[in-house]
């Protein structure tokens, strides 16, 4: 294009800033969108090479390709962090109705049980014997369904943040689990999920798989992310390709945007450092 009798924007731009005499563009197209263009200005009187329209060209349809791509990245990288998002918030859900529902119909049929036992007449000693081993059932069936419920969404994260709930996690350890949670403040609830779950599969291999005899959890904000580090003094030898639930740990914390790196040299323990960023949990945070 030369610029000598040219009018508009551009070309007042090209002439009063670049000073250029001609130029020769291209535009950036994305899937049939007009996204940009390309150009390239001489400030000489000498014409653009020949052949300088087909090699913009072909450099503009990389450039083209590069932008779709990225932008396919963060659609599916947000795509991802949605259905982690609806997933727990599911979870949460289905503990809720957990606890308002079976579980507390269990509590009443307990109470139902003793109070029939306290009137069973003296003599009924087989009779008392059944009531017994009902209650004991009962209680049985009871305990087993909290323990689904925490699995599926711990009701001490919901009410309390991450402190308690991890401190739950320490105490129903195989082993001994020292923590420290430096942060109070309730996070964006994938970010507070994501780091549970991170400590629970954490210190389940520790003590299945790595056959541990003692752990550490530390949670602190690192700035504009919340940092989780579980070691043990394990056998060591742990990597996502081996499996133990680190493959699905590694795709949620990738899904918000987060980091996972395994330090488990061979016969020298275990440490997972997780890195969570705290805007991005927010985007799908029901909060």
């Amino acid at each position: 294009m030369d610029y000598e009798h040219a009018s508009g924007v551009v070309a007042d731009i090209a002439v009063r800033d670049w000073g250029a005499r001609s130029a020769v563009g291209v535009p950036v197209t994305i899937e049939s969108r007009l996204w940009g263009a390309i150009m390239v200005a001489l400030t000489s009187e000498r014409m653009p090479p020949p052949d300088v329209e087909t090699r913009l060209a072909g450099f503009t349809e990389l450039v083209g390709t590069a932008i779709a791509n990225a932008e396919a990245i963060a659609e599916v990288t947000a795509s991802r962090a949605r259905i982690v998002g609806a997933a727990d918030q599911t979870r949460r859900r289905i503990e809720r109705d957990l606890h308002d529902g079976a579980q507390q119909r269990l509590v009443s049929l307990t109470l139902q049980l003793r109070q029939a036992q306290a009137v069973v007449p003296t003599g009924l000693g087989e009779l008392n014997a059944q009531l017994d081993r009902a209650v004991a059932t009962a209680n049985g069936a009871l305990d087993e369904l909290g323990e689904i419920a925490r699995g599926i969404h711990p009701a001490a994260l919901t009410s309390g943040g991450l402190r308690p709930a991890v401190q739950a996690l320490a105490r129903r350890s195989l082993i001994p689990v020292r923590t420290d949670v430096r942060t109070d403040r309730r996070l964006p609830e994938p970010v507070e999920v994501s780091a549970y779950y991170v400590v629970a599969e954490a210190l389940t291999n520790a003590a299945k798989h790595a056959r541990a005899s003692a752990a550490s959890v530390r949670i602190e904000l690192d700035g504009e992310a919340l940092l989780v580090v579980v070691s043990d003094d394990g056998v060591g030898g742990a990597g996502v390709a081996r499996g133990t639930g680190l493959v699905g740990l590694k795709d949620r914390v990738e899904a918000l945007g987060g980091r996972m790196v395994i330090d488990s040299p061979d016969g020298a323990g275990t440490s997972l450092r997780v890195e969570l960023p705290l805007t991005a949990g927010s985007d799908v945070s029901g909060r």
